[in-house]
């Protein structure tokens, strides 16, 4: 089971790793829902082509400019394909943030980028 630091902390970093071995590291609003954590992005972000080619990662918890407030565990990622999954992810994200994400959705509809959206779903290794 995930750390019980995640049960009050708003941003995680998510650590993905590139071709070349190297990782990036970038904070990100995140909802756990039992063993799971889902996280989302813009779909063209380049944490979604990492965690493709290497679903290894890691998580821990941290500050929204990324500052680490916690250890990291090693997880395993992959981008949701499933819409009903999709949903799933959503409503648990919704929940979490409220009217932070009612207004990122505003904004992302203005923008033409909410249906751009990629889901991911993480679990402990």
């Amino acid at each position: 089971m995930f750390d019980t630091q995640l049960n009050t902390a708003e941003y995680i970093s998510l650590s993905t790793q590139k071709r070349d071995g190297s990782t990036v590291e970038t904070p990100v609003w995140f909802a756990q829902d039992g063993d799971k954590i889902y996280v989302f992005t813009e779909g063209n972000a380049g944490k979604v082509k990492r965690l493709r080619n290497f679903p290894q990662c890691r998580i821990a918890v941290c500050t929204v400019r990324g500052k680490l407030k916690g250890n990291w565990i090693a997880t395993r990622g992959k981008i949701i394909e499933d819409d009903q999954e999709r949903r799933m992810a959503y409503k648990a994200l919704r929940r979490k943030y409220d009217w932070k994400l009612t207004t990122l959705d505003f904004f992302s509809r203005l923008g033409g980028k909410i249906d751009k959206r990629a889901f991911m779903v993480i679990t402990e290794q």
